[in-house]
């Protein structure tokens, strides 16, 4: 393997499971690269001030600092250590107060209660997930009757023709797949918004229960 090519790569896991050093670096780079794409998913929820929320796989803490803004409590799940404590040193009082509560887990195993969200948001992520049936399953489980789930993802054909990813683990499924999953977790899409974002497409699918 070049050096290219191993540089590919680790950018690749980083992007996955940011980790050190590094890691917080990539953080602060997919706050301000996905910035646009964030800030339309978490206004999909249509939050009205009182919802808990949900960020599954927050990153570099974007989505937890528009969500805190919109919502009475919230929630950040995330696989990467490095995230939680970028996390938790960035919203020390949102912490103590109790209005942030962050936990390490994937998003095969929320560590919530059954119906304790009112709405969920994830961007980004699903590339990650081996076990999408399991995801969604535990998305269905964690929403509260009535609320709202939505799933941000990359244009999958542009994606598709990027070899960086493509040959470094990221599982690029195309829409109707998704739908599929989600329609099999019992969550109903409500509408599909796509736009550009950062030269490339960006979906978003607006999801209830």
């Amino acid at each position: 393997m070049g050096l290219r090519e191993r540089f590919q790569a680790g950018l690749a896991r980083q992007l996955g499971h940011p980790s050190g050093l590094r890691g917080r670096l990539v953080g602060s780079a997919l706050n301000r690269r996905n910035r646009e794409a964030v800030v339309k998913a978490v206004a999909a929820l249509e939050l009205s001030g009182r919802e808990t929320a949900l960020d599954i796989g927050f990153g570099g803490g974007l989505g937890l600092s528009l969500l805190l803004a919109k919502a009475g409590k919230v929630h950040g799940v995330e696989v990467s250590a490095t995230m939680l404590e970028r996390a938790r040193a960035t919203f020390r009082e949102e912490l103590t107060t109790g209005r942030l509560v962050l936990s390490e887990g994937p998003m095969t195993a929320l560590p919530l209660d059954d119906g304790s969200a009112d709405a969920i948001v994830t961007t980004n992520t699903v590339y990650f997930v081996d076990d999408l049936g399991a995801a969604f399953a535990e998305v269905a489980r964690v929403l509260a009757p009535g609320g709202r789930f939505v799933l941000g993802i990359g244009d999958p054909d542009l994606m598709g023709r990027a070899r960086m990813l493509t040959e470094n683990g990221f599982r690029i499924r195309p829409i109707p797949a998704l739908e599929a999953e989600l329609a099999g977790a019992g969550l109903t899409v409500l509408r599909h918004e796509k736009f550009a974002h950062s030269g490339l497409g960006f979906h978003l699918l607006v999801t209830g229960k």
